[in-house]
């Protein structure tokens, strides 16, 4: 039976102070995980591009990753390393970081070539044609993989939670679902779908801060 949209709106904010209580501990878990998915997913990204061997080792084993269930992982993290927050990091790691890298490791093969070739017999190092060719080149795609990771790194968090913990969106689901309240449920379940198109939202503002040149392009074309 599904509740009305005033019930649900009632129980919004009837529970707002709680919703915001446990969307702080998602929100930290999220920001962690979504942090170092970023830093592992660059990392392995320029291994890839620099290494061929690496490329070919490394790339069947990611989408190895990403053929698993999340919720079938989840209850191995928690048997691992326990109802803290490190499995519940570690969840966000797994299904942020995937995005990030595939979206680095193709900007970095579509960096124009002739340029590169021109640094490169300009006397430029390895690392100085990365920084001014590769680097940009890729901004576009990592912006992109960014705001799926970014929607990922909540859809993680809250799996996480349903399987133990004290605080945090999904802890409130599960308590919710077990007592019957579908007002609530479906209030926290939108709520979980806002924060998830803001910080989406987030990341197209940074991207038009960080690369003014593609908005200029976009406004010619």
């Amino acid at each position: 039976m599904l509740p009305s949209p005033a019930d649900v709106v009632e129980a919004f904010f009837k529970d707002f102070n709680l919703l915001m209580y446990h969307a702080k501990t998602t929100l930290v878990e999220a920001f962690l995980g979504l942090s170092l998915g970023i830093l592992l997913g660059f990392v392995v990204a320029v291994i890839m591009d620099r290494f061929e061997i690496a490329y070919k080792a490394i790339y069947p084993v990611l989408i190895i990753t990403q053929t698993v269930p999340t919720v079938a992982i989840a209850p191995l993290l928690v048997l691992w390393l326990g109802y803290g927050i490190l499995p519940k990091i570690t969840l966000i790691i797994i299904t942020s970081f995937f995005p990030i890298t595939i979206g680095l490791l193709d900007g970095f093969k579509s960096a124009d070539p002739d340029a590169l070739n021109l640094l490169k017999a300009m006397g430029a190092t390895r690392m100085q044609r990365f920084a001014h060719i590769k680097l940009p080149s890729s901004l576009g795609n990592f912006f992109s993989g960014l705001r799926i990771s970014v929607s990922y790194s909540i859809i993680g968090a809250v799996v996480a939670e349903w399987l133990g913990g004290f605080s945090g969106l999904g802890v409130y689901m599960t308590r919710v679902r077990k007592s019957y309240s579908f007002d609530k449920m479906f209030a926290v379940i939108f709520f979980i779908s806002a924060i998830s198109l803001l910080l989406m939202l987030g990341v197209s503002l940074l991207q038009k801060a960080v690369m003014p040149w593609d908005r200029g392009q976009h406004k010619t074309n």
